[in-house]
């Protein structure tokens, strides 16, 4: 595997498998709590993506995927300062969900407050048994601020985020899956294989096709019913016009293209 991009923190490690690019949480003995040098570790690799690169897998070193923030690290702000770096992690975690191409993490251990955050902003989410999910925010008097409010309700309701907001409530990897956190759940060990497998089969779609999906779905779900029928049309007729889209709808009709893969 080679180098994917240059000037990364110590705290990430980035590779390639071919055409997926492999981005790990190199912070094992702090649990991978995410401070300011990582999430713009993050931009740096997001911002330096090799154009080839159709898949990124993210996955984590040591025990768990990411305890959230660094409150070590944190020191007294004032209240633009605390917009402008909630802001940030917005801006970063954009770059994140509206990639040019999908992201798909592996969950293991702690998946807590950012690590949640940063979880719910990829594409694909495989947890492993060990995973856990919790927001301890509200028991530190803080609140979320890495698009955590807006990200985990689409995927688990305002009620059930609330709750682990105001009581501290953790949710296993099996009570998150249910929940809608994950799509994938795996026995421990098992979920940087499956998500390389996944991420070579995402491989495989026109790049088009990937683009429209993670660009105009999250867009289309959250607009009014009209506005998304349009743009669901628009997006629809410039993927088929694509001439990857015609290429493969030739192989299709001529029996030529490869049989879809089944879980």
């Amino acid at each position: 595997m080679t180098a994917v991009a240059a000037n990364l923190p110590k705290a990430l490690a980035a590779s390639r498998e071919g055409d997926i690019a492999i981005l790990r949480l190199a912070r094992p003995d702090k649990r991978n709590a995410l401070n300011d040098t990582l999430v713009l570790g993050l931009k740096t690799f997001m911002d330096s993506l090799p154009a080839d690169v159709k898949v990124i897998v993210l996955h984590a070193e040591g025990d768990h995927f990411s305890a959230g923030l660094d409150l070590s690290e944190l020191t007294e702000t004032s209240v633009v300062e605390g917009i402008e770096h909630s802001r940030m992690w917005h801006r970063i975690l954009d770059q994140v969900e509206f990639s040019r191409v999908p992201v798909v993490s592996v969950l293991h251990g702690a998946v807590v407050g950012g690590g949640l955050e940063i979880a719910c902003a990829t594409h694909i989410r495989i947890a492993e048994r060990s995973a856990y999910y919790a927001l301890p925010e509200g028991t530190r008097g803080i609140f979320v601020g890495g698009s955590g409010s807006v990200r985990i309700p689409r995927l688990i309701g305002v009620a059930r985020m609330m709750d682990m907001m105001l009581t501290g409530r953790t949710y296993s990897a099996e009570e998150g899956h249910a929940h809608g956190i994950s799509q994938y759940l795996v026995d421990n060990g098992k979920g940087f294989d499956l998500g390389l497998q996944i991420a070579r089969r995402i491989a495989e779609n026109a790049p088009m096709t990937n683009f429209a999906v993670i660009q105009a779905l999250p867009r289309i779900a959250q607009s009014d019913p009209a506005t998304g029928l349009l743009m669901e049309s628009l997006v629809s007729a410039i993927a088929q016009g694509d001439d990857e889209a015609k290429k493969r709808l030739k192989a299709f009709l001529e029996k030529r293209a490869p049989k879809a893969a089944r879980n």
